[in-house]
């Protein structure tokens, strides 16, 4: 292979990461729990957090722990969906490629 060659494939391998990155920044996953909803993007950033008045029960009982608890586990629980939803748009892609070098 020469150096023409080898210069198209990085071109064309450049071009490829920039349409995955495009189609990673599409992805968001919503996940609700306990009154809290979060939905995270594909980037791994939290895009919106919405908290229902029932959730805050849990701080006006004098459980603040509790609540913080839960709002862990609803953007945890986004971000996992989120990863999960990347992982399976990276898998689809490459087996849509002939695989990780479109061979």
């Amino acid at each position: 292979m020469g150096m023409f060659d080898n210069i198209k494939e990085a071109m064309a391998a450049r071009g490829q990461a920039k349409k995955m990155d495009a189609m990673i920044a599409k992805i968001t996953a919503e996940y609700a729990n306990g009154g809290i909803t979060v939905v995270a993007k594909g980037d791994m950033t939290i895009d919106k957090i919405v908290v229902e008045a029932s959730a805050y029960d849990e701080v006006k009982a004098g459980k603040p722990a509790r609540f913080e608890t839960m709002l862990l586990n609803v953007v945890n629980g986004a971000l996992k969906k989120a990863r999960e939803a990347v992982q399976a748009t990276m898998m689809r892609e490459m087996q849509a490629a002939g695989g990780l070098f479109g061979r």
